[in-house]
């Protein structure tokens, strides 16, 4: 049997492992949780140690959301606005990470054992299905995402569509109009046809397809990007 990892600090000072599975316990009474949670007290001491009042504190194995208590703890004890982002990819994420958090945000136990909850709030996110797959573009994510994804890789705002203009286009951001020439399982053309719906008056152009065929005079005087749409057709 391997020996359980140690700190400089004692017990009493930060807690223990046999100290957090009471603790995880009385948070979820009979109900099955998490065997190994790591001390709640532990964390609130390094999170005194390493961050300020206002820090985002990350914590990409968030396990049974032992982090996000000792943050909460922490802002309740000092009136800190710490916030926390949390990542678990394990099914439990939902029925006993978050779950967690919203207990000790409320409040749990009961009776004499009642815990007086820390207030605050967050919010919960699932990851959707991959946008790309080995650089190719998953053709089953809903386009709106895609177009979304589009625009703020090239212009690092939040994507709101546009009241008018072509199908394709995406916006305008600092003089240059995006457009997002896009079919379904087809492969879509950036030619002169497709020019004719460009209404947009804009310094320059980025337009993503599947294909170009304008010349090199044409780009060039009208200020046109090409960027080939990564997808395998």
């Amino acid at each position: 049997m391997e020996r359980p990892p140690e700190t400089i600090w004692y017990n009493k000072e930060v807690g223990s492992n046999r100290n957090s599975i009471v603790e995880i316990k009385d948070i979820f009474t009979n109900e099955k949780s998490f065997d190994t949670p790591k001390p709640t007290q532990l964390i609130e001491r390094i999170l005194q140690i390493a961050t300020d009042k206002d820090s985002i504190v990350l914590d990409s194995f968030a396990g049974s959301g032992t982090t996000a208590h000792a943050v909460l703890n922490l802002n309740k004890a000092d009136g800190g606005n710490r916030t926390f982002i949390l990542v678990e990819m394990m099914d439990y994420a939902d029925t006993i990470t978050a779950e967690r958090v919203k207990r000790v945000i409320d409040g749990y136990g009961e009776g004499n054992k009642k815990t007086e909850g820390t207030g605050g709030d967050f919010s919960f996110y699932e990851v959707g299905e991959a946008l790309f797959s080995d650089g190719v573009l998953n053709e089953n994510v809903d386009e709106k995402k895609i177009r979304a994804y589009i625009w703020y890789t090239e212009t690092r705002t939040p994507y709101r569509k546009p009241t008018n203009g072509s199908p394709a286009f995406l916006g305008c951001a600092e003089g240059t109009a995006y457009y997002f020439h896009y079919e379904k399982g087809a492969a879509t053309t950036l030619d002169s046809a497709f020019l004719k719906d460009v209404a947009e008056k804009a310094e320059r152009y980025v337009i993503y397809a599947d294909l170009c065929v304008l010349p090199p005079e044409m780009m060039e005087k009208y200020h046109i990007e090409f960027r080939k749409i990564p997808r395998d057709i």
